[in-house]
């Protein structure tokens, strides 16, 4: 994780070329409002102050200015809805690492204990091909005691990074809260998430954890959202099948498929897997080799 202080040593050192092409910028932003609005016309965005001394994103800034100060009073547990702007091609990956040191340092900061730690998926966005890679860091987290997922993959906005549904989510990390936190008994509180996979022949079978009182497609009919490749990689839209507390996908194009995965993509619209108590199944790819990076 030290490329991140890495990147805000260069962002410093940047900081006084870019505050004079700033200043530039902003002179010509003036002239071209005015020119504007004596025109009638439609202001142009006024250009962003570059980052630097005291900007928000700087490494740990946050932290020491807003979390610190409250770690010497007792916390019954967090919520954490965040990982936006990690999802990308060179911190989507490694913010499974960090995420869960982050979630650590926490819990060592206010020595109590591995207090619940509950935090939301990110939900369907056109955004690009590194948010299920996001996604997928996230859930890694759960290997970790005392933490829950609320899995939000059907009530987002493709067009709106901040959708408007947060009822939901709430009630969602709720049931968490609730199980974990509260320790209610015989209570659904998390969507299917992917245990493990068995080959049989030219299918796939996936075994869920959370299958509630069953499995079953959104609004009924055919399930959808799951793709197989074999050996070369190469996916391919999957026939895919409720079958007891399992689903079983195919392609006829596949004789030995390999591996699989569901929900794979920045804003997946037709992936309709639940559990009978309405809760989605989290996006999860099985089955490749993924690199260490």
């Amino acid at each position: 994780l030290r490329f991140y202080l890495d990147d805000w040593r260069k962002t410093l050192e940047n900081y006084p070329a870019a505050t004079e092409k700033y200043s530039r910028a902003m002179e010509e932003w003036k002239t071209k409002a005015a020119e504007a609005k004596r025109a009638g016309a439609a202001v142009p965005a006024q250009p962003r102050p570059p980052a630097g001394p005291g900007h928000q994103n700087t490494p740990a800034g946050l932290f020491n200015a807003m979390i610190a100060p409250l770690t010497p009073y007792a916390i019954r547990g967090a919520i954490w809805y965040q990982g936006e702007a990690n999802a990308n091609e060179r911190q989507a990956f490694s913010y499974r690492r960090l995420f869960r040191l982050m979630i650590e340092d926490w819990r060592q900061a206010w020595g109590q204990g591995p207090f619940p730690f509950l935090f939301v998926q990110l939900a369907n966005f056109k955004s690009n091909e590194y948010w299920p890679v996001l996604r997928e860091s996230q859930t890694d987290a759960l290997n970790l005691v005392n933490t829950g997922m609320a899995v939000i993959i059907d009530i987002g906005d493709p067009d709106n990074i901040h959708p408007a549904n947060k009822q939901e989510v709430g009630r969602r990390l709720a049931l968490w809260a609730r199980a974990i936190t509260y320790g209610e008994k015989d209570l659904v509180y998390s969507g299917l998430l992917y245990r493990q996979m068995s080959a049989e022949g030219g299918r796939l079978r996936l075994w869920f954890d959370h299958t509630g009182s069953g499995l079953a497609a959104r609004g009924g009919g055919a399930l959808k959202g799951f793709e197989i490749a074999g050996a070369d990689g190469r996916y391919v839209p999957a026939v895919a099948a409720i079958d007891g507390a399992a689903v079983v996908v195919s392609n006829s194009a596949i004789s030995r498929p390999v591996s699989v995965r569901y929900a794979w993509s920045d804003n997946p619209e037709e992936a309709n897997l639940i559990n009978r108590e309405g809760l989605p199944a989290s996006p999860f790819r099985a089955g490749e080799k993924v690199p260490l990076r």
